[in-house]
Parts: C-alpha cells; sequence; structure tokens
C-alpha cells in the first residue's frame, strides 16, 4: 500500500503545542512551517471523521496569528459559525482528541462551552458573533476589566441582518470591540447578493493598499499622479464607507494567509488604547490548501471520510435517494407544467435538493422568468420574500433546514400565517441530524408551528408519501402548508416517470398501515420506519398483534381516524420524531374535548426534554426516547 503522504510527514513544531502559550515560544520565522503542520493535521483528522473541512483550511492562518498575538482565553475570540473552529481546537488543548471530533462521545463539530474554556461563546449557526462579541465587550466595560474581544465572521455569514444589527449597534457605541471579516468568496453555496459583490470588488481592488502607495508619495504626486490619486481615493472611500459609516475603523482588505501582514496588523490593534470599533476585512481561499486535490463547488464545506493522498472520498453501495434528493426532483417536474411553482433557498441549493431544481430551470435562472432564487444565509427574508411571491399569486415552496426555520419564526407568523398566504415550507433535516448534534437537530418545528392557526402540516413516511404531499401542496391556495422529512435516504424509491399517476390524498387525511387489535400506534412522519421495526420484534418475540396507522397530518388532524383508534383498542401510543407539544399535543387535546380518556390507556413518545448530543441518529433517538427498543418497551410496559 502507497504511503500516506500527508499521514506520513512530521509535526515537529505542532507536537511541541499543547496551549497557546506554548504556541507564543516560537518565533515569528517559526510560524509559515507551523501553519504548513496544522494544515496537514486538519486535513488528515477530516480524511478520518469526515465532516467540515474547508472552512477550517481557510483560516489556519489566522487562527495561528490570534493566539499567538492575543493572550487566550483572557482575551476572547468568537467564532462564527463554528465549523471553523477545527484549527483553533487543536491549538487549544484538543490536539491529542481532534481524532474523535463529531463522533459519538468525542469532540463537537463545533465551538462549544462546555468542552473548553477557549471555546468562549456556541456557534452551529451563523452571524451570531458580533452581537455576542459586543455583549462581552459591553460587559468587560461595566466591570472595569481590560481584554481585547475578537469576532471571526464569514462563510457567507455576513449576508444575514443579525450581522448589520449588531453592526450597527457597536457603531454608536463606545465599547472596543475587533470584528475580522473573513472573507473567503463562499458560504456552503457560491455567495450570492449585493453585499458579497460588494466584497468582491473590495478584495479585488485592493483599495486601501492602493491608496496607502499613493499617500507615501504626497505631495508630489498629486501633481505628478492626480488620476492616479483620484482614483486611488475613490476606491478607497467606496472600500471604507460602508462599514466606516456604521461607525467601524476600517482596515483592509488583506491577505489572510501571509502571516508577515496578519501578525504586524494585530499586533497593532492590540496596543492600540482606542474605543473605536474596528473591523479588518481578510481575504481567504475556502479549501486553502488542498482544493487542487479535493475539488468541490462548495469549497470542500463538508466531507465524507477520504484518502487523503487522493481525495477520494468513500462511496456507498448503491445508495438509496434521499429525501432532499427526492423533493428536488419531484418539484422540478411538477414545476415543468406549472409555471406559478418557484423555488427559494437560504444558501442551501445542495442540501435542501434544490440544486436539482435550478438545473432544471437553469435558462430561466439566467433570465427574467427566474424560477430558483438563492436568498443567502437570510432565513427571515427568505419568507417574507415567499411570502411576496404569494401575494402576486405564484406559488413558492421555501426550502430550509428545520433547525433554520426557527431563525425565521416571526416571518413565519406575522407576514405568513396570519395573512392565511399560500407559502409552502419544505423542512428539511426534520429530527436529528447525526454528527451535527443539537444545534442542527430539528427538534422544535411541529410544536412551534402546530399551534399556529390556517396552516396544514404534512410529514412522509416515506418518499412515495412525500412525493403525493408535494403534488398536493401545489393545489393549496388558500393558506400555508408545510411538509417535514428527516435528513437520509428514504425507506422506499419513487418512479419519477409516472408522477402523473401517483395518488392523490386529501387534506387531513392519514391510513391505516397494519390492522392488529388491542394496541395501536399513531405514527406521524418518517419516525413510522422505526415503529415498523418493533412492530416486527413484538410479534416475533412476544406474539403482540399491533395496529400502525400513519397519522400523516398533524393539522388538521384526522379526527375520525383517532377516534377509530381509540374506540377499538384498549391502549394508544402516539409517537413523532419532535419535543413535546406537538403532534401528541394535538392528539391529547382531541382525545379529551371528545370523553374519549376514559377506558383508554395513553402513552406519547416525542423526544425527551433535553438536548442530545451528537452520535448516530439511531443512538440519539434511542436516547432521546423515540428508538426502536423504546417503542417495545412501551409497547410491554402499556399492554
Amino acid at each position: 500500500m502507497e504511503e500516506d503522504v500527508f499521514e506520513s510527514k512530521k509535526t515537529p513544531l505542532l507536537d511541541i503545542i499543547d496551549y497557546p502559550k506554548d504556541l507564543k515560544k516560537l518565533s515569528k520565522n517559526d510560524l509559515p512551517t507551523l501553519a504548513e503542520e496544522l494544515r496537514q493535521k486538519t486535513i488528515d483528522t477530516v480524511s478520518k471523521t469526515g465532516g467540515h473541512l474547508g472552512a477550517g483550511l481557510g483560516v489556519i492562518e489566522l487562527t495561528i496569528a490570534l493566539h499567538y498575538v492575543f493572550d487566550t482565553p483572557k482575551d476572547k475570540i468568537i467564532w462564527d459559525v463554528g465549523h471553523q473552529s477545527y484549527p483553533h481546537k487543536i491549538l487549544t488543548g484538543r490536539k491529542d482528541k481532534i481524532h474523535t471530533i463529531r463522533q459519538p462521545n468525542g469532540l463537537s463539530g463545533f465551538t462549544k462551552r462546555s468542552e473548553s474554556i477557549y471555546d468562549v461563546f456556541g456557534a452551529g449557526h451563523s452571524s451570531t458573533s458580533i452581537s455576542s462579541a459586543l455583549g462581552m465587550a459591553a460587559a468587560r466595560d461595566l466591570k472595569k476589566e481590560k481584554f481585547s474581544v475578537i469576532a471571526i465572521i464569514g462563510d457567507g455569514a455576513m449576508s444575514a441582518g443579525m450581522a448589520y444589527e449588531a453592526m450597527n449597534n457597536a457603531g454608536s457605541m463606545y465599547n472596543r470591540l475587533i470584528v475580522i471579516l473573513n472573507d473567503n468568496d463562499m458560504s456552503i453555496a457560491p455567495p450570492v447578493g449585493a453585499m458579497s459583490n460588494y466584497l468582491s470588488r473590495l478584495a479585488s481592488s485592493k483599495s486601501y493598499l492602493k491608496l496607502r502607495s499613493v499617500l507615501k508619495k504626497l505631495p508630489n504626486s498629486i501633481t505628478k499622479y492626480p488620476r492616479k490619486f483620484e482614483k486611488a481615493t475613490k476606491e478607497w472611500w467606496m472600500g471604507g464607507n460602508i462599514f466606516e459609516e456604521m461607525g467601524f475603523y476600517y482596515i483592509g482588505p488583506i491577505d489572510g494567509h501571509n502571516l508577515d501582514i496578519l501578525i504586524p496588523i494585530l499586533e497593532n490593534i492590540k496596543d492600540d488604547n482606542s474605543n473605536t470599533p474596528i473591523l479588518i476585512h481578510c481575504v481567504t481561499q475556502k479549501g486553502m490548501g488542498y482544493n487542487q486535490i479535493m475539488a468541490s463547488d462548495d469549497k470542500l464545506h463538508a466531507v465524507k471520510k477520504f484518502d487523503a493522498k487522493t481525495g477520494l472520498q468513500a462511496k456507498v453501495n448503491n445508495p438509496k435517494p434521499s429525501y432532499s434528493a427526492i423533493f428536488g426532483e419531484a418539484l422540478a417536474k411538477f414545476a415543468k407544467k406549472d409555471k406559478k411553482i418557484l423555488a427559494i433557498t437560504a444558501a442551501m441549493p445542495s442540501g435542501t435538493g434544490l440544486d436539482i431544481f435550478a438545473k432544471a430551470f437553469e435558462k430561466e435562472n439566467n433570465s427574467k422568468n427566474q424560477r430558483f432564487f438563492d436568498v443567502g444565509i437570510a432565513e427571515q427574508h427568505a419568507v417574507t420574500f415567499a411570502a411576496g411571491l404569494a401575494c402576486e399569486g405564484f406559488k413558492p415552496f421555501v426550502a430550509i433546514y428545520s433547525t433554520f426555520l426557527q431563525r425565521a419564526y416571526d416571518q413565519v407568523v406575522h407576514d405568513v400565517a396570519i395573512q392565511k398566504l399560500p407559502v409552502r415550507f419544505i423542512i428539511d433535516r426534520a429530527g436529528f441530524v447525526g454528527a451535527d448534534g443539537p444545534t442542527h437537530a430539528g427538534s422544535f418545528d411541529i410544536a412551534f408551528l402546530a399551534h399556529l392557526p390556517n396552516f396544514v402540516l404534512m410529514a412522509p413516511a416515506n418518499a412515495q408519501e412525500l412525493v403525493k404531499m408535494i403534488k398536493l401542496a401545489t393545489k393549496i391556495d388558500d393558506k400555508p402548508s408545510a411538509i417535514r422529512f428527516p435528513k437520509g435516504e428514504s425507506p422506499s424509491e419513487i418512479d419519477f416517470k409516472n408522477l402523473d399517476q401517483i395518488e392523490e390524498i386529501e387534506i387531513g387525511k392519514g391510513q391505516i398501515v397494519k390492522k392488529g387489535k388491542d394496541i395501536a400506534i399513531l405514527s406521524y412522519g418518517a419516525i413510522l420506519e422505526n415503529v415498523l421495526a418493533a412492530d416486527k420484534i413484538l410479534s416475533d418475540s412476544h406474539n403482540i398483534n399491533l395496529t400502525i396507522a400513519d397519522a400523516r397530518f398533524c393539522k388538521p388532524l384526522d379526527k375520525e381516524l383517532v377516534k377509530k383508534l381509540a374506540k377499538n383498542h384498549q391502549a394508544l401510543i402516539t409517537i413523532e420524531e419532535g419535543s413535546i407539544g406537538g403532534f401528541s399535543a394535538i392528539v391529547n387535546d382531541f382525545l379529551i374535548k371528545e370523553n374519549l380518556l376514559n377506558n383508554l390507556k395513553i402513552q406519547n413518545l416525542f423526544m425527551d426534554d433535553k438536548f442530545i448530543d451528537h452520535n448516530d441518529i439511531a443512538k440519539m433517538q434511542e436516547l432521546s426516547g423515540i428508538g426502536i427498543k423504546n417503542i417495545v418497551d412501551a409497547v410491554l410496559k402499556i399492554r
């Protein structure tokens, strides 16, 4: 077997560094070599574990410079979207555990306060760093303490409104704050929007450096090079204007991979005692040092296990299509015949399957007849943008991960539900998501949508049900609707050639999957797969014959189905992959109002009232009370 070039290289400098205090013992001349070793260590780690790679590789030099100059953890470094923090973890006491990252009982793939004093703020979602950093800076000054607070924001996070809310506030206060804009021209997907274009112009013009070179020649340059001076001054003003108008002292753009530039600038800022907030515009490359080996459209944002030498990722034998891919393919097929169907995502086209839709309408997307919209990391805007489209008679499908939809809850309530606008929400990653842990688990969407008037809430048990629900959603024109589905493969597949013949389902109608006696299980969504597995165990080992029903809808609830189950069985178990207050609450309320609980035993299975650390999805379900064994135990207990 040929030797792995990354694993075989020695890392003598990194080997002697356990904490930032060790890093400070190195000379500045050693730091570029350390950067190579840290990059190598990051690649080698992720090749074995899978996970986020590109963002970390893009901040190798920046991470070293920050810990070399500042006195962490007294000085506080806040990483926006913690997936860029792998190198930071290696340098802050977790080098020997980095191989456990995103693994069961291992390090988190994001910053996590309970994991290390160097992780001063937890971040799995984007655009939180400036707000939290400003809060820490204000608290520092209230306590009359002295330390620096540095927020590193980037990887597309500057497209979110929260970042500007924080900057607007920071610019009007007198708390010293350092913001580093990690401008890598990427998020998960290629960046979109005017701000991205603006930053690209700044980076390409290198306006600040041009101005500096001209100013050094004053006063002669004014007469000798009048046009050059005028041009450079204009470019500098455009460059610094938006940030300086918000009250920040702007520095940049600078090369975020050049330690000879980074360290002097950070040292000067650290020693400066002014109370003006500072923004340093660093231009970096996501996936730096490995893009030429493992090419990807998302600049190595997230990868499976791979061979570090060749960049080849591990292959899955005969994979079934994911729910996301099935959604994207089906929506594209329906949209071919219905020109009012539009698709919207918030920087997650590939994750939600809408890259398939976008490709199908590539020609239209490059014209005024646009069918697909990626609005960037801006979930609030995505929802209200869709509401505006719905007002004009279009059929917008907004595909957002469950955990990210939380960021737009007010817009869902105020801009969509109250106005009964027919926005179709596609809630991806509903339920546990595995290695990304609690920050990305889709735990709450059933509960936070179930109590909103005017909503149709659906959850498919498999691929066929998903396509039926998409077809139904295209016809719901008088109210909002939502379809939730989990991460991963569907237990069944779909024939896309015969979508026209697919069964029509009625709003609010569930179905009996299997007839039994005595005990009934009413399942909502893809967790039905666990129910069927538990049923086999109960049938084979305990001779228990269950009735199994697929609710399909949380709202409107199939009241006749629930009433039938309650009257014909001595016990009823409900199950959902969501938190308390969701589907079971709707069922229980109906049972109480209909006086159906007198002779009925009932048990509700939903996620336990706790956050579950990253693990295998099946294990997370078990730890939260909705795994296969939990269902078996619930049936044996209630019979």
